[in-house]
């Protein structure tokens, strides 16, 4: 939150407050989801024909709240909710909404279904969740990597042995690895694919199940293994900084309590001067 000297700071404070208020939260949780309904029905010629005025008011009712509350947070915040990407995100759901679904932007009317994503800004477990998978995004890029080579390599070599047995599977390195990408997802694997392949190379399945073995278990567990731990990590820095701000909260409020026995100390001191002043004059 935005802090200055000016007399709209506590008004912005104070409107701060309320807007990330529980019930205040819960109420915007509460549209989000209607509105989501409200997309949904749209969808459906039977909903549109029996209740569609009222479907797009109440949408266009719900849009003008979250404009309202945008607004009201721009104000409050200032030029710090710029540098927050959650508020620049609800920013963006919210604009999005705003443009003329017409003509070249007709596109971004099925876009208006973004607003449903505003529910990972206000529900911070799903904030959390949105972080943490952002924080391993260089972690599962490596495997990501490794996986790419992993594919190339099989798809190479399964190309050369079965290209010419099975063209429409493994006849060019592209087929290859898309019948390997359907083998890894373990989708009609051995019966659609490879026992018919093993009735003309009874062996191959020596190369199937290590593919399967390193492709679908080993990586998929590396996948997790690194979410896991970049949610760990997450969590634990979100504590840190819990921890921090408590510790200055209370630190700030042992420097005021400080000050105030400065002040009480000092004007002891004054009121000791002044009947040690009133003494000497009546003696």
């Amino acid at each position: 939150m935005e802090t200055t000297n000016s007399p709209l700071s506590p008004l912005r404070e104070r409107l701060s407050s309320w807007i990330y208020h529980p019930r205040s939260q819960a109420f915007i949780i509460t549209l989000i989801l209607i509105n989501a309904v409200l997309l949904g029905l749209e969808t459906w010629p039977d909903a549109m024909a029996l209740a569609g005025g009222f479907i797009l008011a109440l949408d266009h009712l719900i849009l003008a709240i979250f404009v309202v509350e945008i607004l009201l947070r721009l104000y409050a915040h200032g030029r710090s909710f710029w540098r927050d990407p959650w508020s620049v995100f609800d920013f963006l759901v919210v604009g999005i909404a705003l443009v003329p679904a017409s003509g070249p932007f007709a596109v971004l009317r099925a876009l208006r279904v973004l607003r449903v994503l505003r529910l990972l800004t206000v529900v911070p477990s799903m904030r959390r969740v949105v972080g943490a998978l952002l924080a391993a995004i260089p972690g599962l890029g490596s495997i990501a990597l490794m996986l790419l080579v992993l594919y190339y390599v099989f798809a190479v070599i399964a190309t050369n042995l079965f290209a010419q047995a099975f063209p429409e599977w493994f006849g060019h390195l592209g087929r290859s690895l898309y019948t390997l990408f359907q083998i890894m997802t373990l989708e009609s694997w051995s019966m659609g694919i490879v026992r018919p392949l093993m009735e003309q190379f009874p062996y191959a399945w020596m190369f199937f199940i290590p593919f399967i073995l390193v492709a679908t278990f080993t990586m998929l567990n590396l996948f997790i293994a690194i979410i896991v731990s970049a949610m760990q990590s997450y969590s634990e820095a979100e504590q840190k900084q819990t921890v921090q701000a408590v510790l200055q909260t209370q630190e700030h409020i042992e420097q005021d309590l400080h000050k105030e026995m400065r002040m009480l100390r000092s004007e002891i001191n004054a009121l000791k001067q002044l009947l040690l002043a009133s003494t000497d004059k009546t003696s």
